[in-house]
């Protein structure tokens, strides 16, 4: 794997980038379209890969949902970095993220099963939180929970994808 690359948090300088290299996912109907404040309001979230000379190659962040659960999500790398390590890198810091954030389990939605397999994650089979947790989650407005959930309001949108868990040691 190429390790010509850095990742590191995301700073505000970054979020045209971010948006930049997401575009193309978003036309594929692979990534959710956000509008730039988004990416702004979520800054904090975000990790990216960067090439040394400031051009952003990759990018991931990690939700928090509920105690002790996350969602990775906008997980991209730029075309001619695909299959040099930026995916795998960047999940590794997304996951290392998680766990200082406390998070135990970690939610994915994706077309790439075996790509997330790789780090651990399983599909879900029905919903993995208790009823008065699912009851609280369902108030969200964030696609992201009702994909979690797989709520039917949802289901246009993410027709094909997995609906992927980690669970994680060392979590608080």
């Amino acid at each position: 794997m190429s390790r010509d690359f850095t990742v590191r948090p995301a700073r505000s300088q970054d979020v045209l980038g971010i948006r930049d290299l997401t575009a193309p996912y978003v036309d594929q109907g692979l990534l959710v379209a956000k509008a730039p404040v988004s990416y702004y309001e979520s800054l904090p979230e975000f990790v990216v890969a960067d090439d040394g000379r400031g051009q952003i190659i990759g990018c991931g962040a990690v939700h928090v949902i509920w105690r002790g659960l996350g969602e990775l999500r906008t997980l991209a790398a730029a075309g001619p970095w695909r299959g040099r390590g930026v995916g795998h890198r960047l999940v590794e810091a997304l996951i290392d993220r998680a766990r200082e954030l406390g998070l135990e389990r970690l939610f994915c939605l994706t077309f790439e099963v075996s790509f997330f397999a790789a780090h651990g994650f399983e599909p879900i089979d029905g919903i993995p939180v208790s009823h008065e947790v699912f009851e609280q989650l369902r108030q969200s407005h964030d696609d992201g929970v009702a994909e979690f959930l797989d709520l039917a309001r949802v289901k246009p949108n993410t027709l094909g994808n997995t609906r992927m868990l980690l669970h994680l040691s060392g979590g608080g």
